[in-house]
This record gives C-alpha cells, structure tokens and sequence, in this order.
C-alpha cells in the first residue's frame, strides 16, 4: 500500500484526509489530494475514491514535475515553485508545494474564488506540515 510521511496513508487508511475535507468546506470547490513527487498517493478527501485519487495523484506529479523544469522561465533555473493554477473548461486545478517531496492538489468549479482558494492552500500546507513532521502517536492500547 502507498504509504506517506509518517505513514499518512497506509493499509487502507487515510489518516489525513480528515484536513483535506476541512479545506474543502470552502464554497465551490470538488476534491483534493496529497501526494509525493513521485505520484504515490499519501491522503485524499471524502468526495474521491482512492483509485480516482491515485490515478490523479500519477498526473499531478508529472505536472509539478513539467512547472518546476520551467521555472528558468520566470527567472533563473533555482527559482522555486510554489503553486501551479490550471483552468479548464468546468474548473480549475491549484497544485501547491506542500513540503519537502509533498504537493497538495484541489480542484474547484470556474465560480471559485481564486485567491481564497490559494490563501485557505497556504493555511493547509503549514497546518500538513505539522502534521507530516510530527512523531506517529503511540497506539492507546499498546504496552510498551
């Protein structure tokens, strides 16, 4: 099974998936996934099923992978990427830097709101990693 820092997602479960549907409480937005820059899936929200969420999280990565090898464009080849918005027809799709080796993708309807889309992302990517970095919890029941 994929698993993530700290075991985000492993055996079948989705230990961070709870803080992606928080994000997605906000108005206009669809689904949204955590994923490593090698396209593993580590967490995604309620509203995709995993095999969607892998399958999506295989083509996100080679679009951070695609942004990142043009950032001489916007600068000098060390520039760092930090966020990619496509837009489609029915939407958009926000990829963010989300930690080291860690990118954080939410797809929206074109009546989103932008730029509090990309500000709640920024508040979600410190709040991961905390998360990401912090020690696993010991289990309850577990003696030493």
């Amino acid at each position: 099974m994929n698993e993530g820092w700290n075991g985000a997602m492993d055996d079948g479960t989705n230990r961070l998936g709870w803080m992606l549907d928080d994000a997605l409480r906000m108005p206009e937005t669809r689904y949204a996934i955590l994923l490593s820059a090698d396209g593993l899936l580590m967490a995604h929200s309620e509203r995709i099923s995993r095999d969607d969420a892998e399958r999506q999280a295989a083509g996100m990565s080679g679009l951070q992978s695609l942004a990142r090898s043009t950032a001489e464009f916007c600068g000098t080849p060390d520039t760092t990427w930090r966020q990619t918005v496509n837009e489609f027809d029915d939407g958009y799709v926000f990829l963010v830097a989300a930690g080291p080796g860690a990118y954080l993708a939410v797809s929206a309807t074109q009546r989103v709101d932008m730029e509090t889309v990309s500000f709640r992302l920024q508040e979600l990517v410190q709040r991961l990693g905390k998360e990401m970095t912090s020690p696993p919890r010991p289990d309850a029941g577990r003696t030493p």
